[in-house]
């Protein structure tokens, strides 16, 4: 088959490529850089044509809340009016894991209003709801860093790798329509403030790993299971500790 991967020169759009060629299929990284823009539509007729089906791996250069949902929006709302223009049988959407659940997070209601997008369109589609990444890690650990010291809430916390994170992205391309959603997790399941205090002391970081009840994950506080499937989830192979 024919798929496109839109966002297929990013880290997660690589590996995807990467994985369904492997498998026979002619997979086409599609972004700004091959001339590909979804906010515009620019180059989206011509890379869709001839295709059987479409990853959508693109992500917002910006967090920001305002301008990660106009992202979303526009983005997806363009693909989706030209795979339905070009005949496409399957769009494929990486999301995450909460975003259906409270609380609310700016990047997370961005996600949520995509996969609405996605599931009202008349483009048969996978959704796959993907935990954090371990690529993040670091970025992570930064962004929750005041004072020279780590804050981390004791929640469950379940992440992949991005290899992982890919080749179930490819095997949801390669299958027939869900017409819904897939989890996907790692391996191990940790406390995140203890997953954090493990990876800074393999790093030989010297900041403090607090544990904070009230610690922020992408602007608001996390609940003991928003972070990690509630049901049943396809497990990748990766652990951390090998990863790393």
């Amino acid at each position: 088959m024919k798929i496109v991967v839109i966002g297929g020169t990013g880290l997660i759009g690589s590996k995807v490529v990467s994985a369904l060629g492997e498998h026979g299929h002619e997979a086409v990284a599609a972004s700004p850089n091959t001339g590909v823009n979804t906010l515009t539509g620019e180059g989206l007729a011509d890379v869709l044509a001839g295709a059987s089906a479409v990853v959508d791996v693109a992500n917002s250069p910006s967090f920001e809340d305002a301008a990660v949902l106009d992202f979303f929006e526009t983005s997806t709302g363009n693909l989706l009016a030209a795979e339905a223009a070009a005949g496409v049988g399957h769009h494929v959407g990486l999301s995450i894991v909460g975003t259906d659940r409270p609380p609310e997070r700016g990047y997370f209601r961005a996600k949520l209003a995509q996969e609405n997008l996605i599931q009202k369109s008349q483009v048969p589609y996978s959704i796959v709801h993907a935990t954090q990444f371990f690529e993040f890690t670091r970025a992570i650990a930064d962004d929750a860093t005041r004072d020279n010291a780590v804050h981390m809430a004791p929640v469950l916390y379940q992440p992949m790798a991005g290899d992982d994170v890919a080749r179930q992205v490819a095997a949801a391309a390669m299958g027939a329509p869900l017409n819904g959603r897939v989890e996907i997790a790692g391996p191990e399941r940790f406390r995140m403030d203890e997953f954090f205090r493990d990876a800074l002391a393999a790093w030989d970081d010297p900041r403090e790993v607090v544990t904070d009840p009230h610690a922020l994950y992408f602007g608001a506080e996390v609940e003991e299971r928003s972070l990690v499937p509630l049901g049943d989830a396809v497990l990748g192979t990766v652990r951390y500790r090998d990863w790393a």
